[in-house]
C-alpha cells in the first residue's frame, strides 16, 4: 500500500508515526497562521483614504463565520474533517487504489488540513515562481510533505489548546479544528480577486462572512473548486449547478433539514448586480495620491518596507487632515488649473513642533496637477510635492544668510548696505557682462533704494545687493549649512550637483558662490515647507512626519483576528515607527526673531502684500517670496505659529519657460514673482483654517538677536598660510574653520574670510583657502549673477549658465 500512496517514499511508517518529532517540518508562519492582508490607510479623522494590498483578505475568526458555511465546506471538501487527524488514511487509500487502476490521477482526497498547507505555501511562503511551482506540483514529495506537515500542525494546535486553556484531549481536538477550518477559509481565493470567505461575501453579498445564509455558503464552498472557472457573472449556471451539489452533500449529512436544503437549490444565486471589489493603492485616493505615496516612501525610509505594508494588514493613521487638504488644493488649483500648460502648484502645509505634538505633522500635500494615470487628462503620479524641481526658490534663500549672519552676531536692527551695484571677487563671475571686471561676480539694483535698511526692512523688500554683501562678510558655507540645518536636507545629498558624488552644498561652498542667497537651484517643494516648520518651531528640526500611528488587528492565541461588535477588527499592537530624531539646530530664540524679522511681507511695502490683501489675510505672519531668472519658477515660504508651509509654481513640463501672471501661462522671459499667484495660492488656502489649531501669534523677540552682539575686528590673513592665518585669527578671539575654493592663488593660501570685516567675539571665522588651480569653464563654471534691471530688486536678465551633469540654470533675483 505504501508503494502505492507514495511510491518514492522511504516508507509508510514515517508518514502515519503522530508522535513523531516533526514539528521542524511546519515553519513558524504556517503554525503562526498569519496571511495577507488589506491594509488600510486613513486621514486623522479615520477615514479611509486608500487601501494597500497584494491580496484583497479580511481574516475572520472562527465566530465570525457562519456555522453554515463552516458546514458546507466540510461537506463538499472533507466529510470526515471531525474525525481525521489531519490525514484521511480511509479517503487517501481509496483514490489511490482508483488512481493506480485508472492509471492516472482521478482523486486527490486532500484533507482541509492539507489544502490549507498546500495554499499557505502558495499564496503566503512562496515569493519566486520556482516556489509557487514546487508549492503545487504533483509529486509524492510534495504530497508526503503535505501530509507529514498536516499530522504535525494538528497535533501542536492541540497541544497548544491543551497547555494555554488546560483542556481536555477531545477539548483541545474540537479548537484544532475550529483553528484548521477558519485558517483554510481565510486563505483560498473565491474568484474576482476575494482571497478568504470574508472579502468572498462583501464581493458577491455585500454581507459579513458571519451573516451568509446556507444557500449563499453552499455557493462559495462550491466555488474553491475552481474560482476562476466558476464565475457567478460569467458562468452561472455551472455555479448553480455546484452549489447545488453541496446542498445535496448538506442533505446527506443534516438530514433534518432536507426541505430547508432543498429550497435552498431552487432559489436564485442572489449575487449583487456586480462583484464588490476595493481600489488598489494611493492611485484610488484621487486627491490625497500624492500624500499617500510620501507617506509610504516614509515609511519604507523608517524600515517598513512596501512589501510588509501590502500584505501587513496594518491600520495606518495619517497626519492628513482633510479640512486643510481640501481648503489648500482648492486655493492651489484656483490659480493653476489641473489642465494648465506645463506649470504647476504644488503646496506643503505642516504642523509645527510643540510639547502636545512633538514632530512637525504634515497635514496637506497638494499640486494643483490631479494624481492619476491618464496623461492625456494632464494627470500625473510624480512625486511632484516632495522631488526636486523647477528652478529655484530665488530671493526666499536669503533666510539663510540673514539666519547665519544672526548666529554669527548680527541683529535684526542691524544696518545692510544696498548699493545700487556690487563687485566682489572670489565669489563667482558674471564673465564681463554688463562691464563686471572679470572674475568678478556683479549685481545690480533698479529702481529706487534707500542706500542702507534694516534687516527687517531688506526681508519685506528683497534688495540683492544687501544680501550678496551679506553673504561676503557672512560666508557662503555659513549660509549654506544653515540651510541644511534648516530643513534643506537633499543639499547634503551626494550626487546632486550632477557632478560626480558631489552634493549641492558642497558645490556651492567648493566654488564659493554668491549666487547661494538668490536661490538658483531646484528645490525640494516639501523640505522648502519643513524650513518654515522649523522657523515656526522655535528652531527645533523635525522631519516632515505622515503618520500619527500604525496598528495591527487583535489576534486570538491561533493567530485569528478578533473582530467588535461592529464587525471591524479590535486593535491590537502598536507598530513602532523608526523615523529620524527632530533636532535643535538653532537658538530658539534666534528662531523666534527671526520670525519677526520677516512679519512685514505682508504689510504696505512688502513683496506680498498685494496678495495678503486680495484674500482678506489680516493675522500675524512670517513670510519671504522667491523669483528666479526668466520667471520658471516662483515661491512664497510662510508660516504662523500654528501653520507652516510654502506654495512653488514652476513648469513642470520637459521644455519649461517663463511663467507670466493674470492668468498663468507659459510665455517668453515672464513675470511672475513669489509674491502673486504662489503667495495668493498659500492665503487663500491657509486663512479659512488658519485659526483652527489656535489663536494666532508671532513669537517674542530676544535682545540679543535684535540688536546683535559687541562686534570685534577680524585680523585681515589674505594671502597667509592656513596655519599663520588660523593662529592670527585665534589670537583675535575667534574660531577658525576651513573651506577649501577654486582660485589662482598658490594652494594653501587664504584668498578671503567670512565674515570678512568684523564678528562677535568667540564667532567662527571661515579662511577660504585655495585649491592652487582653476578649474576650466567648461567642466567647472561659476554661475555669474548679473545686474538686476527690474524695480523693486526685480530679476537680472535672461542668462542661462551651464552646470556640469545639471545642465542650464538661471540665477535669480527676488
Amino acid at each position: 500500500m505504501a508503494g502505492l500512496l507514495f511510491p518514492l517514499a522511504g516508507g509508510f511508517g514515517v508518514v502515519s508515526n503522530r508522535a513523531a518529532s516533526t514539528v521542524e517540518n511546519v515553519s513558524s508562519e504556517l503554525l503562526d497562521g498569519t496571511v495577507p492582508a488589506v491594509t488600510t490607510m486613513t486621514d486623522a479623522t479615520g477615514d479611509p483614504i486608500a487601501y494597500i494590498y497584494d491580496q484583497r483578505r479580511f481574516p475572520v475568526g472562527y465566530d465570525d463565520i457562519a456555522p453554515d458555511m463552516i458546514r458546507a465546506i466540510i461537506s463538499i471538501e472533507d466529510r470526515r474533517f471531525l474525525q481525521h487527524d489531519g490525514v484521511d488514511w480511509k479517503g487517501t487509500i481509496r483514490a489511490a487504489l482508483k488512481n493506480s487502476s485508472s492509471g492516472e490521477v482521478q482523486q486527490g482526497a486532500s484533507t482541509l488540513d492539507q489544502q490549507y498547507i498546500k495554499n499557505y505555501q502558495l499564496l503566503v511562503l512562496a515569493r519566486t515562481e520556482a516556489d509557487r511551482q514546487a508549492a503545487v506540483a504533483d509529486t509524492p514529495a510534495r504530497k508526503l510533505r503535505e501530509v507529514r506537515m498536516a499530522l504535525t500542525m494538528e497535533k501542536s494546535l492541540e497541544d497548544q489548546a491543551q497547555r494555554d486553556e488546560n483542556l481536555s484531549h477531545a477539548q483541545a481536538k474540537q479548537e484544532a479544528k475550529k483553528v484548521i477550518v477558519s485558517r483554510y477559509l481565510n486563505i483560498v481565493p473565491f474568484g474576482n480577486g476575494a482571497y478568504g470567505v470574508e472579502a468572498a461575501a462583501r464581493t458577491y453579498f455585500n454581507k459579513h462572512a458571519k451573516d451568509l445564509t446556507v444557500g449563499e455558503a453552499a455557493m462559495l464552498a462550491g466555488m474553491v473548486q475552481s474560482s476562476s472557472a466558476l464565475d457567478p457573472y460569467t458562468n452561472s449556471q455551472a455555479v448553480i449547478a455546484r452549489r447545488n451539489t453541496v446542498l445535496d452533500k448538506m442533505i446527506e449529512n443534516f438530514p433534518a433539514r432536507t426541505a430547508e436544503l432543498t429550497a435552498a437549490k431552487n432559489a436564485p444565486l442572489g449575487v449583487i448586480p456586480e462583484p464588490q471589489t476595493l481600489p488598489q493603492g494611493c492611485i484610488a485616493a484621487k486627491g490625497a495620491g500624492y500624500f499617500c505615496d510620501y507617506a509610504l516612501q516614509y515609511l519604507s525610509d523608517a524600515g517598513l518596507s512596501s512589501d510588509q505594508i501590502s500584505r501587513g494588514g496594518y491600520t495606518i493613521r495619517t497626519t492628513l487632515d482633510p479640512r486643510v487638504q481640501n481648503s489648500v488644493q482648492k486655493a492651489a488649483q484656483s490659480v493653476a488649473g489641473p489642465h494648465l500648460d506645463g506649470i504647476a502648484n504644488v503646496i506643503n502645509i505642516l504642523r509645527p513642533y510643540s510639547k502636545d505634538h512633538p514632530s512637525h505633522d504634515l497635514l496637506a500635500m497638494v499640486s494643483s496637477r490631479n494624481y492619476g494615470l491618464n496623461q492625456g487628462n494632464d494627470e500625473t503620479v510624480q512625486p511632484e510635492p516632495f522631488s526636486m524641481v523647477g528652478d529655484g526658490a530665488g530671493s526666499i534663500f536669503k533666510i539663510f544668510t540673514t539666519a547665519a549672519a544672526m548666529e554669527k552676531g548680527m541683529g535684526i536692527s542691524a544696518t545692510l548696505q544696498v548699493p545700487p551695484t556690487l563687485a566682489v571677487k572670489g565669489m563667482g563671475s558674471s564673465d564681463g557682462a554688463y562691464g563686471c571686471p572679470p572674475d568678478y561676480y556683479c549685481v545690480k539694483n533698479a529702481g529706487n533704494y534707500a542706500p542702507a535698511m534694516s534687516v527687517t526692512q531688506a526681508l519685506a523688500t528683497s534688495p540683492n545687493t544687501a544680501f550678496v554683501k551679506l553673504i561676503q562678510q557672512t560666508g557662503v558655507p555659513a549660509a549654506v549649512d544653515m540651510a541644511v540645518r534648516l530643513g534643506m536636507r537633499s543639499y547634503a545629498k551626494a550626487g546632486t550637483a550632477g557632478d560626480g558624488d558631489m552634493s549641492l552644498a558642497d558645490y556651492f561652498k567648493k566654488y564659493n558662490l554668491g549666487s547661494f542667497t538668490l536661490g538658483p537651484t531646484a528645490v525640494n517643494a516639501l523640505e522648502l515647507s519643513n524650513v518654515a516648520a522649523t522657523l515656526s518651531s522655535h528652531g527645533m528640526w523635525c522631519p516632515p512626519n505622515p503618520i500619527i500611528s500604525i496598528t495591527q488587528p487583535k489576534r486570538d492565541r491561533f493567530g485569528n483576528i478578533v473582530n467588535g461588535p461592529d464587525g471591524k477588527p479590535v486593535v491590537g499592537a502598536t507598530v513602532p515607527v523608526n523615523s529620524p530624531k527632530c533636532e535643535q539646530v538653532i537658538d530658539p530664540a534666534l528662531a523666534d526673531t527671526l520670525a519677526n524679522a520677516l512679519s512685514k511681507d505682508d504689510q504696505a511695502g512688502g513683496t506680498s502684500a498685494g496678495s495678503a490683501g486680495a484674500v482678506g489675510w489680516n493675522l500675524p505672519l512670517s513670510a519671504k517670496t522667491g523669483t528666479t531668472e526668466t520667471h520658471r519658477s516662483s515661491a512664497f515660504l510662510a508660516f504662523t505659529n500654528n501653520l507652516a508651509g510654502a506654495s512653488y509654481i514652476y513648469g513642470d513640463s520637459t521644455t519649461p519657460s517663463g511663467i507670466c501672471t493674470s492668468p498663468l501661462r507659459q510665455c517668453g522671459e515672464g513675470n511672475l514673482y513669489g509674491g502673486l499667484e504662489p503667495a495668493r495660492a498659500w492665503y487663500a488656502g491657509v486663512l479659512p483654517v488658519a485659526n483652527s489649531f489656535g489663536p494666532t501669534a508671532l513669537p517674542p523677540t530676544t535682545p540679543r538677536y535684535v540688536n546683535g552682539g559687541a562686534n570685534a575686528q577680524v585680523p585681515d590673513v589674505n594671502g597667509m598660510t592656513v596655519d599663520d592665518a588660523t593662529a592670527k585669527i585665534r589670537a583675535a578671539g575667534f574660531k577658525v574653520e576651513t573651506n577649501t575654493v577654486q582660485g589662482s592663488a598658490a594652494a594653501g593660501t587664504v584668498v578671503s574670510t567670512s565674515p570678512s570685516t568684523s564678528a562677535i567675539p568667540g564667532a567662527t571665522i571661515t579662511l577660504n583657502v585655495s585649491d592652487g588651480s582653476t578649474a576650466p569653464r567648461s567642466t567647472a563654471p561659476t554661475p555669474p549673477t548679473l545686474p538686476n534691471l527690474l524695480p523693486g530688486g526685480g530679476t537680472s536678465p535672461p542668462t542661462t549658465i551651464q552646470i556640469p551633469g545639471v545642465g542650464p540654470i538661471v540665477i535669480p533675483g527676488n
